[in-house]
């Protein structure tokens, strides 16, 4: 008799540290219930600003955003982690959004094709990814969600990518979404402070006043990861260099106080099958 099957999750994300500091608490709630978590991570990570001493043992940044990311994926139980090797895009307008190997200048194909083979490979239950705007219009991010959508939608055509594997249709696809109204609380405040809430945080290119004038997205599903909240910050401390926001900040105090005071879980919006807006679950294995 063969033996059943474990639910599996295949989470496609842009960077390493983006499943710690995004749905972390949700994937080591899974990974303790015996589910099969798999991570998909597009690129490198090697574009930005390291402080010298985290760079102590590794030739490249890249090489450090690895090992962060084998570190993190152990406290999380993440069954195994599939780097694609993109170059990181970093922000538009800037130099590094032009390399030519960078994920944003890969065709959206080739991308969409390399997704649907791990799907058909892997055939996970549940698929997840960013929201449409990859959360903060992250270039990198916004390029992974729209392969992960085409690749959804083409794994169970056997006309779409034929050299990718055998088709397969998961359960469902979620995009990781998060209110809005804890950064127009941040955003008001920081205005009444004199702070400029349009450059957050180490670079000065996150625009939180922009993040908080989006449209919010249905959470269709919500996820308590408390009984694991442990797990979920050892893996966010892996990832130490991206930790460092270099000199404390009165507008980054402010951010992560607000943090703090959010409570231990993630939202979810169900894009396949379709979904309700008034639809609401705790589990992302519902029917």
């Amino acid at each position: 008799m063969a033996s059943k099957k474990n639910k599996s999750i295949l989470v496609s994300l842009a960077h390493p540290d983006d499943e710690s500091f995004g749905m972390g608490g949700t994937l080591a709630y899974y990974a303790s219930q015996g589910v099969d978590v798999y991570l998909i991570c597009a690129t490198n990570g090697d574009v930005g600003t390291v402080s010298p001493e985290f760079m102590n043992g590794y030739d490249t940044i890249a090489e450090l955003r690895q090992a962060e990311l084998s570190c993190a994926a152990q406290h999380l139980g993440l069954k195994d982690v599939i780097l694609l090797n993109y170059r990181d895009s970093g922000m538009a307008g800037t130099p590094d959004n032009e390399h030519p190997d960078c994920l944003v200048a890969a065709p959206l194909d080739e991308v969409a094709e390399k997704v649907t083979h791990y799907i058909r490979k892997l055939q996970p239950d549940v698929v997840i990814t960013f929201d449409p705007v990859g959360g903060y219009h992250h270039p990198d991010h916004i390029a992974i969600y729209e392969a992960t959508q085409k690749a959804y939608e083409a794994a169970n055509d056997p006309d779409k990518y034929p050299e990718a594997g055998a088709p397969f249709q998961p359960q469902a696809l979620y995009y990781h979404v998060f209110p809005r109204r804890f950064l127009r609380l941040v955003v008001r405040v920081l205005k009444l402070l004199g702070r400029d809430p349009s450059k957050f945080g180490r670079n000065e290119d996150i625009d939180l006043e922009m993040l908080a004038g989006d449209e919010d997205y249905p959470r269709h599903v919500e996820v308590d990861f408390k009984p694991v909240a442990d797990k979920q910050k050892q893996a966010a401390q892996c990832h130490a260099s991206q930790l460092d926001m270099g000199p404390p900040s009165l507008t980054g105090r402010i951010f992560n106080a607000f943090r703090s005071l959010a409570p231990s879980k993630d939202s979810f919006m169900r894009a396949y099958p379709p979904t309700a807006d008034d639809f609401h679950a705790t589990d992302l294995f519902v029917n």
